[in-house]
């Protein structure tokens, strides 16, 4: 009787394996998607949205991840966006070092509706770019001075890899466009995820090596270059390089070009200072400064005016602390500052950097354990790199040559 039962399940088990296989193998219809639930995280023209955004790994803007410092160190790119999970040299409040993270998660709707930019008529997902998320640059916790160097070497590995795409001619003249770098070479863009904002001191020793003294644009409340003597006391050699001095170091090291670099100037400074000392140090060390304020009396036109005569044409390194928003729409930050932009104005003014050569950017001091349940900080932070990233997009890092 057992026996006869096993030849029985027996034989029904092989009519359905073979019903099944004859289904889905030789009556596969042409549409057939085996699955279904695989979405297409960058959806172009009327093509379908807003589906699966919650699955896979949470890279930056569903971006493919690629282990650039590690198995994939030869792999090319054009954009990359990289982690710097330090913030060891924050004065208030710590917790930069999960801005990586949290940047990455409110990113997670950026490419929900699709990547199209409206304002600057661009998708940077389907310019013909290479863009991937190339994780986090490890970091020590405990040693300020070896985390700053593994900083400096992580963004400079990334920062010579080959470019996945070559310059093309000049969309006016037809002319070969050749590079603007100081080395002659093409190099990709870094956008980096900070961290306390002390991480910008090594990641211009990087942009130094291919570009020489760079312009910088600086979002933020503070001025950042505060003499060591003052901003901390400087008790120790390590301890005078942190979140407020960092550009102070950048000038004496050369790494800036004095006169050229707009310091605060989105950001709208709104700091207090020890004194007028403070400004004259910040006037020394090569910044011009906007004042928060002001975009009551010139908004946001007279504020990209300001920003383009005074960069001009020269290649620019974009700097942006989640503190140049106010608070009541990005809280989760190190130093926050009441009297800030909201985030349509910063947003605003980001898009008025359209045509500029920006060779790379950052945002900083994002900590997300200050944030609203509603992740309003880390979703600010993804949209303002989606307007770096769509500016970017469109001004190759080519110059005709003379």
């Amino acid at each position: 009787m057992n026996l006869h039962l096993f030849a029985t399940f027996s034989v029904v088990l092989a009519v359905v394996s073979a019903h099944t296989e004859h289904d889905h193998g030789l009556q596969m219809p042409l549409d057939y998607v085996k699955y279904p639930y695989q979405a297409a995280y960058f959806p172009g023209d009327n093509e379908v949205t807003a589906d699966s955004v919650f699955s896979g790994i949470t890279t930056f803007a569903k971006l493919p991840w690629v282990h650039c410092l590690g198995k994939d160190k030869d792999a090319s790119f054009d954009i990359a966006f990289i982690g710097a999970p330090f913030d060891t040299g924050t004065s208030y409040r710590p917790g930069a070092r999960f801005g990586p993270a949290g940047i990455r998660a409110g990113s997670r709707r950026l490419t929900l509706y699709g990547g199209y930019n409206v304002p600057l008529e661009v998708n940077p997902f389907h310019s013909g770019l290479k863009i991937v998320d190339c994780g986090d640059i490890p970091v020590t916790p405990y040693d300020n001075k070896f985390a700053i160097e593994q900083i400096e070497k992580g963004h400079k590995a990334l920062l010579h890899r080959q470019t996945a795409s070559a310059l093309g001619n000049d969309s006016v003249t037809g002319k070969p466009l050749v590079p603007i770098s100081t080395d002659g070479k093409p190099h990709p863009r870094i956008i980096t995820l900070g961290g306390d904002h002390t991480i910008v001191l090594p990641l211009l020793r990087s942009i130094n090596s291919a570009y020489g003294a760079i312009s910088v644009i600086h979002f933020d409340s503070h001025l950042d270059t505060w003499k060591p003597q003052v901003f901390g006391g400087a008790p120790t050699e390590q301890a005078a390089i942190n979140h407020g001095t960092y550009f102070y170091w950048a000038s004496q090291e050369g790494l800036i070009q004095n006169g050229s670099s707009i310091a605060n100037l989105h950001g709208a400074i709104r700091t207090t200072l020890s004194g007028p000392a403070d400004y004259a140090n910040d006037d020394a060390s090569g910044f011009q400064r906007i004042e928060a304020r002001e975009i009551d009396t010139i908004g946001t036109d007279g504020i990209i005016k300001k920003i383009r005569q005074t960069v001009g044409d020269k290649p620019v390194y974009l700097s942006i602390d989640i503190d140049s928003i106010d608070p009541a729409f990005a809280p989760a930050t190190g130093t926050p500052e009441t009297g800030g932009w909201s985030t349509r104005e910063l947003r605003t003014i980001l898009r008025g950097l359209d045509g500029l050569y920006i060779v790379s950017a950052d945002i900083v001091e994002v900590a997300p354990a200050y944030d609203t349940n509603a992740e309003l900080t880390t979703m600010a932070a993804a949209d303002v790199l989606f307007e770096v990233m769509s500016v970017m997009a469109k001004t190759p890092l080519g110059k005709v040559a003379d």
